[in-house]
């Protein structure tokens, strides 16, 4: 199936083509320079003046070609539509690398890290560095572009009773009076989808008994979203402490002394430590653009960049990160808690017509990109983002809001892998809730939970419509969280087959991890959805879904057409008459457990067999057309780097 097309408003058709204004930036330019060629700019900041200046006479498109190197930001660049950033005239306003789509292409990255240097070794701690870093608050840590991680153990790390109280622990064990600086350590909890973080608050004790308090809100919020002491009292690791088992490539940021924080580090087989580069995330934003419901930015492209070395710094905050998939809680009004998504390194919102094109994103300590917030007609196309710390892509109705239109935005020819670095919960592309949307020849794979969600984190009605998923290539989903999938949708998809969601030619594979994945999961309350022509194998479950009949929250009226599937089932789970698996209902507890699907239908689909899917399907020019076609277009896989 080829890629839908959404045309834009009328106000983006550009007037006659002209000769592009050209302004230059430098590693080596001055602020004080015309900006020409010869005599650039040394600062992107300084170039967002002159576009400023320049924008409201826009005669033809406007380009800030910026030279190699790195550019360290010692702000966000901040873009709004006020402030007089967005394009005129029906011209665009484009930040790119310098020589972009020659052969002689500059490698240019705009960094909001800090290079940390004046590393000795540590004469308490055997085997560790140690470097002087002021004030400095990060989560992340790069020796030589590889990221680092924190010093952790897994479990808890010692034998004993641990037993949920109301403000925390009490162990029979003795070892967490033995952990230096115990503030800054904290407990990881992950179950099925769910991953969270708490600090600890302190640790005190007698000759019998460990209390170990914890941080608040983060310790309210988490029992109460949790339910109960269960997940809490079988952590999956404690974090950020130099008591913790040394392990190489392993760091720890010494806060004790405020303003004196010292970096901590346990360096790999080979690395030498006054030779090594050094990066230390320090923004938590690269690029924002902003604009409001009457005036959104718009027009503004950016094209052969990288954007690396940021970090976030809301999961160190007192209330943690009590989390499930990219969300977390944060103290509301009265007994009520605010439901916050991860942010976007690179944000837009309200914006249209932004491109972002032949891109990196890497080393990032939050979600990628964001496009929300009534954002529409922007186009994502041929970018790689890897190594971040949560999500690939964001985009729609973003908690806390429920409402909004985000529509005719296109993801295409990405390649999205090995995210979820520090958050696991996360998925390559999460669309919450758009309209017209179109993701398309995208990879993604080697991720730790689902590879494309869609569908808001509630039940946000009337608002998705009309969204198409093509041609995707997905696998390796579900590394290490269960209860997800290659494409994973819940909520209501449209309002009839005609406006619905269309999922055709992906091919989704190679994901048998854990005990509950789904190649095409389709959740929860998934209404007017078309499944059509895509090949499915080897995850536990190659399509189905939890039908929540207790909620008033069925999954109803999907149709699969022509899909090649092995109908995987997993072995606890009894199959049904029709393909697929669908858990039954819990006869003890109503509100528990799931419940039969409603109006379903199956139409020309073809069985893999159970035993050797993939060569199955190579061996069926129909199965091998859909994995051929599928992921990004010949023409862009050599420019993503793609095996």
């Amino acid at each position: 199936m080829s890629v839908l097309t959404v045309p834009s408003p009328a106000s983006a058709v550009p007037s006659p083509a002209a000769a592009p204004t050209q302004l230059y930036v430098a590693p080596w330019g001055r602020d004080s320079w015309p900006g020409t060629l010869g005599r650039p700019f040394a600062t992107p900041g300084r170039a967002q003046q002159a576009v400023r200046e320049r924008a409201p006479r826009m005669a033809s498109d406007l380009v800030v070609n910026l030279r190699g190197g790195t550019y360290t930001l010692r702000a966000p660049l901040r873009l709004s539509e006020a402030a007089g950033d967005s394009g005129r005239n029906g011209h665009r306003v484009i930040y790119q690398a310098y020589g972009y789509g020659t052969p002689r292409q500059e490698r240019v990255t705009l960094s909001g890290g800090r290079q940390v240097s004046g590393w000795r070794s540590d004469q308490r701690l055997r085997g560790f560095w140690r470097a002087d870093v002021g004030g400095l608050e990060t989560r992340q840590l790069y020796v030589d572009g590889r990221r680092a991680a924190r010093l952790a153990r897994e479990g808890t790390g010692f034998d004993g009773t641990l037993k949920a109280t109301r403000t925390g622990y009490v162990t029979t064990s003795a070892v967490p009076r033995t952990w230096r600086n115990p503030g800054d350590i904290e407990f990881v909890y992950r179950s099925g989808y769910v991953e969270g973080r708490c600090g600890v608050a302190g640790v005190s004790g007698s000759a019998r008994r460990t209390t170990i308090t914890m941080d608040q809100p983060c310790w309210d919020l988490a029992q109460a979203l949790y339910e109960g002491p269960e997940l809490l009292e079988a952590p999956a690791s404690v974090e950020n402490s130099p008591s913790f088992t040394l392990k190489p490539g392993s760091w720890y940021l010494d806060r004790s002394r405020p303003g004196h924080h010292e970096l901590l580090y346990f360096p790999r087989p080979g690395e030498d430590m006054r030779r090594a580069r050094v990066v230390a995330p320090v923004l938590e934003t690269l690029v924002t653009g902003t604009g409001s419901p009457s005036r959104p930015l718009h027009d503004i492209g950016f094209r052969g960049l990288t954007f690396a070395y940021a970090t976030w710094l809301a999961p160190s905050e007192p209330a943690g990160f009590p989390a499930a998939w990219s969300m977390y809680l944060r103290p509301g009004k009265g007994e009520d808690a605010r439901l916050l998504t991860v942010p976007g390194t690179v944000a837009f919102r309200t914006a249209e017509r932004i491109t972002l094109e032949d891109n990196r994103f890497t080393h990032l300590g939050a979600q990628a990109l964001e496009l929300s917030e009534n954002s529409s007609y922007n186009t994502v196309d041929g970018n790689v983002i890897s190594d971040v710390s949560d999500g690939g892509i964001l985009m729609g109705v973003v908690p806390p809001h429920q409402k909004g239109t985000n529509r005719g935005n296109r993801i295409t020819n990405n390649w999205i892998h090995h995210i979820g670095r520090e958050y696991h919960a996360a998925s390559g592309i999460w669309d919450t809730a758009t309209q017209e949307t179109t993701l398309a020849h995208n990879q993604i794979n080697d991720v730790p939970y689902s590879g494309i969600l869609s569908g808001p984190s509630d039940d946000l009605r009337g608002i998705m419509h009309r969204n198409r998923i093509l041609n995707n290539r997905v696998f390796a989903t579900n590394r290490l969280l269960a209860d997800g999938g290659g494409i994973y949708l819940r909520g209501e998809q449209g309002s009839s087959f005609a406006d619905g969601a269309v999922i055709s030619g992906n091919a989704v594979t190679d994901s048998k991890y854990g005990d509950w994945n789904i190649g095409i999961y389709t959740d929860d309350s998934t209404n007017w959805v078309t499944v059509d022509g895509n090949t499915v194998y080897d995850y536990v479950a190659a399509v189905g879904g939890c039908s929540e009949e207790w909620g008033n929250r069925p999954v109803q009226n999907v149709r699969y057409r022509g899909n090649f599937w092995d109908d995987a089932v997993p072995d606890w789970l009894e199959p049904r008459d029709y393909p697929g698996a669908w858990p039954p209902a819990d006869k003890e507890n109503e509100e528990d457990g799931c419940g039969d699907p409603h109006r379903l239908e199956f139409t020309g689909n073809s069985l893999l067999p159970s035993t050797h899917p993939g060569h199955a399907c190579a061996g069926a020019p129909a199965c091998a057309a859909v994995l051929a076609n599928s992921g990004p277009l010949p023409s862009y896989r050599r420019h993503l780097g793609m095996p």
